[in-house]
C-alpha cells in the first residue's frame, strides 16, 4: 500500500483524518445468534485481535463489555432494547436514517480521553443479501472493521476479505492485516488527527516486511 492508499483508510468525508485503535483489553457481547454462530463470531474477533498483538478480556471493569454485536432482521428492533438508547445517541432519529437509506449494518464508537477507542457497537440487519453472507464471512468483516476506526470508503469498492482459490477459506487481505499490525506496534499512538500519521504507518508496514 502506498501512503495516499493507507491514508484514504482513514480520511473523512470532510477531509478529516482520524484514527483511533484499542488501548483496553477487548470484550465482546454477541446478541441475536445461536450458540453455533456466536462461536463463530468470537473466533473471528479473537483472530483479529491476535493479528493486532492486542489483548481480549472476560470482563471491562467500567463497561461490562466494550463489543458489543446485534444481529436482527429489522431496524426497528432496536428501539425495543433496553437502554440502548442511552449508548447510542439520538437512537430515534438513527434507525429512522437508517431505515430510509435501507442500511444493512451500523457502527458507534466511543472514545476514551487519549482518543483511543473505548466501546464499539455493531448493528447488523439479517435482510436481503446480508443474510446469504455465510456466518464466518460476516464475522470476520465485523471485527475487522471494528478494530480501528476506518474511513467510509475504505471498503467501500474492495472488501478487506479475499478467498483464497479453488473456492478455499475466507481470509484477510495481506495489505490489511499488515495495516492493522502496524496500527497495533507499541510505538504507534492510539489516536491520531494528523495526516503524517499514514506515513509513520507505512513506514512500519515496511519495517515489518523486511523481518
Amino acid at each position: 500500500m502506498t501512503p495516499e492508499e493507507i491514508e484514504n483508510h482513514f480520511m473523512r468525508a470532510d477531509g478529516a483524518y482520524a484514527f483511533a485503535r484499542w488501548g483496553r483489553p477487548i470484550v465482546p457481547v454477541v446478541f441475536g445468534v445461536d450458540e453455533e454462530t456466536l462461536s463463530t463470531v468470537k473466533g473471528a474477533i479473537e483472530a483479529v485481535v491476535t493479528l493486532a498483538g492486542h489483548q481480549m478480556a472476560e470482563t471491562d471493569v467500567e463497561l461490562g463489555a466494550n463489543m458489543m454485536l446485534f444481529f436482527f432482521r429489522d431496524w426497528d428492533e432496536l428501539l425495543e432494547v433496553p437502554k440502548l438508547g442511552e449508548m447510542i445517541p439520538d437512537l430515534d432519529r438513527v434507525v429512522v436514517r437508517l431505515k430510509t437509506g435501507d442500511a444493512s449494518q451500523y457502527r458507534a464508537f466511543r472514545f476514551e480521553d487519549n482518543g483511543g477507542i473505548q466501546a464499539c457497537f455493531m448493528f447488523i440487519r439479517m435482510a436481503g443479501k446480508m443474510a446469504k453472507v455465510p456466518a464466518d464471512t460476516l464475522a470476520l468483516g465485523q471485527a475487522v472493521q471494528a478494530i480501528l476506526t476506518w474511513s467510509e470508503a475504505a471498503f467501500a469498492t474492495k472488501s478487506p476479505l479475499a478467498v483464497l482459490p479453488n473456492g478455499g477459506a475466507v481470509i484477510l487481505r495481506p495489505e490489511i492485516a499488515a495495516l492493522i499490525e502496524a496500527a497495533y506496534d507499541p510505538v504507534m499512538p492510539v489516536a491520531a488527527t494528523d495526516k503524517s500519521h499514514a506515513l509513520r504507518l507505512f513506514a512500519r508496514m515496511g519495517a515489518s516486511n523486511d523481518t
